[in-house]
C-alpha cells in the first residue's frame, strides 16, 4: 500500500517591488518633483506679476526681494528644474512615440543627464558671473 504525499509547497518567492530603486524610477520621481516646483514658480510669479496692478509700490518692493543673493542662488535652482523637466519630458515622447523608444530609453536616460550637465554647468557659470556683478 502506498502512500498519499502532499504536494511539495513551492519556495516562497520574494515579493516584487515596483519601486526597485533602478535609475528610471529616479527619473520618474525627479520629473514629478521638478514640475510641482516649476508650478509652484510659476503660480508665484502669477501673484507678483499681478501685484502691479494693485499697488506698485509692493510690486517694486518684491522686485528688490528678487535681486538678493538668496534669490540669485535660487534662480540657478530654477534653471536645473526647468532644463531637467524639459529634458526629461522629450525623453518621454520620445519613449512613447518611438517605436524603439522603450528599448533604448536607460540609453536615453543617461544622454539626458549628459545633457542636463553640460548646459547646466555653462547656465550656471552664466548666472554665477551675473550674481557676483551685482554684489
Amino acid at each position: 500500500m502506498s502512500t498519499a504525499q502532499a504536494p511539495a509547497r513551492p519556495a516562497p518567492t520574494k515579493k516584487l517591488n515596483l519601486y526597485k530603486g533602478d535609475p528610471g524610477m529616479w527619473s520618474w520621481v525627479a520629473h514629478r518633483i521638478s514640475g510641482v516646483a516649476i508650478f509652484f514658480f510659476l503660480f508665484v510669479h502669477v501673484l507678483d506679476t499681478a501685484l502691479v496692478t494693485v499697488s506698485p509700490e509692493s510690486y517694486n518692493a518684491v522686485i528688490d526681494t528678487y535681486k538678493t543673493p538668496i534669490v540669485g542662488l535660487m534662480e540657478i535652482g530654477l534653471v536645473a528644474l526647468v532644463l531637467f523637466h524639459a529634458l526629461n519630458g522629450l525623453r518621454i515622447v520620445l519613449i512613447d512615440f518611438w517605436l524603439k523608444g522603450a528599448k533604448y530609453q536607460r540609453q536615453m536616460l543617461w544622454a539626458v543627464l549628459a545633457i542636463w550637465v553640460v548646459v547646466f554647468a555653462a547656465a550656471t557659470a552664466r548666472l554665477l558671473f551675473l550674481l557676483f556683478q551685482h554684489l
